[in-house]
């Protein structure tokens, strides 16, 4: 036990300043406003500033922004572009196909957004109804009273050199302790990854399967900006056994917002997703919406596309999961905000009437029962079957999702099952190279100039906050079995194999660079990377995307 850090004592600590981290804030603060009760509630988040870490497409529906504030547009919420034509186009490697838009794709009463601007939107209203934020606090450490359950947790310590050793300018971390603590830490959370294990969270589900999504901010020639305009494509460049789609959508003031989704359940080793991104904006149907145009923001981020079959056990001793941690999306729909949100409302509520309940105990165990009940798991129930279909490629997926709507109407009598994402890789062997063009400067751009516009920033003395399980693995193993699929899969080029030359690879890690997208430690295909969170304030500085 540590006695070189203060603790601060809250009813609830939130972790993570994501869509459902404030949206649980916030209703906590709104019930406990109603019933004239005190309630203290605090918010962590890594990024340097709330939507600094915040990457999406984003298509938004406003159901659940309407449940936290029926008034959202008085309020000046950014939501300023209307969802407009909806275009569903097959791409060959030449030309492309308008096919039918799918029922679930279809956005009219949708808001083209930045998913960013919306969290610092939401910040300042949970801010004004006295809900303490922290940015630049990354949580590090999970809390554990004597009898197991989740006490709070602690922030990182600054300050530690690359030896591991405190250095001149060392800070210990802060004890944050609460009657409930929930865990919004998005995709992949670190933490969440422990309690998991700690509490068997996912015991009886299936894996939870993640695609990788990259995404660029445009400012293009006004003359070809068409506002509300919302594009999505299937096809090439990627092969039909590969997952994976792209989108593309006009918000105000000339900007487009654009990226390439890959399934992480991809074989062949020598693929990469930046690659296949950078390729995507050649094509003849899209290549003309950036010509003469200029990028402006560069990001990467994994998402969990389980769905319904890998929904985790979501309340535990102490504490409770939600949005993207607990893997709410609707892949078909490709939202997932929606869901965020509404999951934080109803943990809100589920938290607020436990703790002012009589020998409530310390686990919520309303909140399980009250997801099942909201409209949230009905929609997660209906579309299930869906991203499991592209088992049988892209066509066979296309078809079955069509005969999954409109036959079955999302409630066909089976459920498909999900596997693990890095047990998916193929040999480098039995799988062909891909020669990806060189980058052009002006349409596709390689990765370092990249990531230098996602204004990604780590103190450089810290000690990487991606460790290897066992070192030699990465040669002996990756290297010589896979080609070094991280090379490829890591859209920042944090991993680099030097030495080759000499024949003596070996694996240099640039954690600098690192966007935070959690894509190693899903992919990496013997489970040997493990993303643990750097010191607070490092990472990208996502504006407007």
């Amino acid at each position: 036990m540590r006695t070189d850090r203060d603790a601060m004592e809250y009813d609830v600590v939130i972790v993570g300043g994501g869509p459902s981290g404030l949206s649980a804030a916030i209703r906590l603060k709104q019930l406990a406003e109603q019933a004239g009760k005190e309630l203290s509630v605090c918010l962590l988040e890594k990024g340097s500033e709330i939507g600094a870490h915040i990457l999406s497409g984003a298509v938004l529906e406003t159901h659940a922004l309407a449940e936290l504030f029926p008034d959202w547009q008085e309020r000046g919420a950014p939501l300023n572009t209307p969802a407009g034509e909806d275009r569903f186009l097959f791409l060959t490697e030449g030309g492309s196909f308008k096919l039918p838009t799918p029922p679930q794709m279809s956005n009219h009463g949708n808001y083209i957004i930045s998913l960013g601007n919306l969290c610092r939107w939401l910040g300042e209203q949970a801010e004004a109804l006295g809900v303490e934020i922290y940015p630049g606090f990354a949580a590090a450490e999970v809390l554990y009273h004597e009898d197991g359950s989740v006490k709070g947790v602690a922030t990182g310590d600054l300050g530690i050199g690359k030896d591991g050793q405190p250095g001149h300018n060392f800070q210990p971390g802060m004890e944050l302790h609460a009657r409930q603590t929930i865990f919004a830490e998005g995709c992949r959370g670190s933490l969440t990854k422990e309690l998991f294990g700690q509490f068997n969270l996912r015991d009886g589900i299936d894996p939870q399967t993640y695609g990788i999504g990259i995404k660029e901010l445009w400012e293009i020639d006004p003359a070809k900006h068409q506002p509300g305009l919302i594009v999505h494509t299937v096809g090439w460049p990627v092969s039909s056994d590969t997952y994976g789609g792209s989108f593309l959508y006009h918000l105000e003031n000339n900007l487009v917002a654009v990226g390439f989704v890959v399934g992480l359940d991809y074989k062949n080793p020598w693929l990469s997703p930046y690659e296949e991104f950078q390729r995507y904006k050649t094509h003849p149907a899209i290549r003309g919406f950036f010509e003469g145009g200029r990028r402006i923001s560069y990001g990467a981020r994994a998402l969990s596309e389980g769905g319904y079959q890998s929904v985790p056990k979501l309340h535990f001793p102490g504490g409770l999961l939600v949005g993207d941690t607990a893997g709410f999306l609707n892949v078909p729909k490709i939202k997932g905000t929606h869901m965020a949100m509404e999951s934080g409302i109803v943990a809100a509520k589920a938290v607020f009437e436990h703790l002012f309940k009589d020998n409530a105990g310390t686990e919520v165990k309303e909140y399980g029962e009250q997801i099942k009940q909201s409209w949230l798991w009905t929609e997660l129930y209906k579309v299930r079957n869906i991203r499991p279909a592209f088992k049988w490629g892209l066509l066979g997926g296309l078809a079955y999702g069509a005969i999954d709507t409109f036959l079955f109407g999302g409630k066909a009598p089976w459920t498909m099952r999900h596997h693990d994402d890095h047990s998916q890789l193929g040999d480098k062997n039995s799988y062909p190279k891909i020669d990806y063009p060189k980058p052009d400067g002006k349409i596709s751009f390689d990765r370092l100039s990249s990531v230098f516009l996602s204004a990604t920033n780590h103190e450089e003395n810290q000690q990487t906050h991606l460790r290897l399980k066992d070192e030699s693995v990465a040669i002996a193993v990756n290297y010589a079995k896979y080609g070094a699929p991280e090379t490829r899969y890591c859209p920042a080029g944090v991993y680099e194999i030097l030495g080759e030359d000499e024949g003596k690879p070996r694996l240099q890690i640039n954690g600098q660079n690192c966007l935070h997208c959690k894509t190693c430690d899903i992919k990496d295909p013997t489970q040997n990377i493990n993303w643990t969170v750097p010191e607070g304030g490092g990472g990208p500085n996502y504006p407007n995307m």
